[in-house]
């Protein structure tokens, strides 16, 4: 069965993880993703491990698989007319340049809608075009740090730091597929297409700020912004006899259900802690007699206690543990694949599941050029002008 973006075609003119993992998931549902990439290619295509093919790492790999490759340096008018030709029938463009970089190209909307006024056109980069920021680059490091997110942890570890994994990109990526599903669906209502900007940004400060906004969610301010529980230096995984667990009694009830499973029925008397609300008032002293408390047992026997109770408890994974996570395998989350160059492969599952219009990884990430010859056929160029191309560097052909 088709995924349920089948017959949806996408331009991804993106490089690194935002772009690349946002039009993934669009191919992972069935869109077919045309990956333009300049002659040197995505800067992932370096980074990680590799097996046998130069520009075939582990990055760019996790980030590009249900994507066809098509080389175009669009500095050179050959290669630009050849993506004006492929705009033409496209459901989608997606960017992630500077709007200033797409404009000195003439590739901004406002050119390209007169070539295909059903055209979705999605840019997300570093900020929103029209504020005073809106010129300057940006990459996951940065906007962690003007979002708020590296000094949050300097509540907990005394210093700004960056969160080890790469959450602005990641999360602005789920924003861009978000947006462009909006957007389709406007269009087979109306059968228009437009202008879409997700800016990192914008979307991170939302994102912090729906629990943090907290006392400045009323104007004029009833308190600091902030959400305490999130920011106590106790909000962290517990020592157990022998490892680590993670359990929150979080609402009344989890209360309740803890103390009496724990042995730790005094507490339920204690007035720091008698709700929800208290327990989040009084939040270090609620973590650390809950830290105390799991102490006092391997993570195998409070596991047995509790597992099976509605108090959210489970084990602390390593990122290798992942890989033999019996949940993630019995779910088929983990996938193999055969990738005709760099053999059997590790993937994720997309992680949502369709009833009746599953998604599915059809095509392995390609090498760099893999489909330039097919795709310009499609789009019209013959043999001639094909080769004309490759020999004057506006396209490259794989091997």
């Amino acid at each position: 069965m088709p995924g349920p973006l089948d017959g949806i075609k996408i331009l991804e003119l993106t490089a690194v993880v935002l772009g690349p993992w946002a039009c993934q998931m669009l191919g992972d549902m069935g869109a077919d993703v045309i990956k333009v990439e300049a002659p040197y290619g995505d800067s992932n295509r370096s980074l990680g491990a590799f097996r046998n093919t130069k520009g075939m790492a582990a990055l760019y790999l996790t980030c590009n698989r249900n994507k066809r490759s098509l080389v175009l340096d669009l500095k050179k008018p050959e290669a630009r007319d050849a993506l004006l030709k492929l705009v033409e029938t496209a459901d989608v463009l997606v960017h992630n340049n500077r709007p200033q970089v797409m404009d000195k190209l003439k590739l901004d909307y406002d050119t390209l809608k007169k070539i295909n006024p059903k055209l979705i056109y999605c840019g997300s980069y570093g900020y929103g075009k029209k504020g005073p920021y809106g010129d300057k680059g940006a990459l996951d490091d940065s906007i962690q740090a003007v979002s708020g997110i590296a000094m949050l942890n300097k509540l907990v570890l005394g210093e700004p730091r960056y969160l080890p994994t790469i959450v602005c990109d990641k999360t602005t990526a789920m924003a861009v597929v978000q947006a462009v599903l909006a957007a389709l669906f406007h269009r087979e209502r109306t059968g228009k297409g437009q202008e879409i900007e997700v800016p990192m940004y914008e979307t991170m400060v939302s994102y912090v700020m729906a629990e943090h906004l907290w006392g400045h969610a009323f104007d004029p301010p009833m308190g600091e912004p902030g959400y305490v529980r999130l920011m106590s230096e106790h909000r962290k995984p517990y020592p157990t006899k022998d490892g680590y667990i993670a359990i929150l009694p979080y609402l009344d009830a989890h209360w309740d259900t803890f103390c009496k499973l724990s042995g730790r029925e005094e507490l339920l008397e204690d007035p720091r802690f008698t709700s929800l609300a208290d327990r989040v008032g009084n939040i270090d002293d609620t973590y650390q007699e809950t830290g105390k408390t799991m102490l006092t047992k391997t993570t195998k026997e409070w596991m047995k206690i509790f597992g099976k109770t509605s108090v959210p408890t489970i084990v602390v994974n390593d990122l290798e543990d992942l890989v033999h996570d019996e949940h993630l395998n019995a779910v088929g989350f983990w996938q193999s694949i055969d990738h005709p160059t760099e053999g059997k492969l590790r993937t994720p599952a997309f992680p949502i599941a369709f009833s009746d219009s599953p998604a599915d990884i059809r095509r392995h990430a390609p090498l760099l050029g893999e489909h330039s010859a097919e795709i310009l056929s499609e789009a019209g160029l013959d043999q001639a002008a094909i080769d004309t191309m490759v020999e004057s560097g506006a396209t490259k052909i794989a091997g």
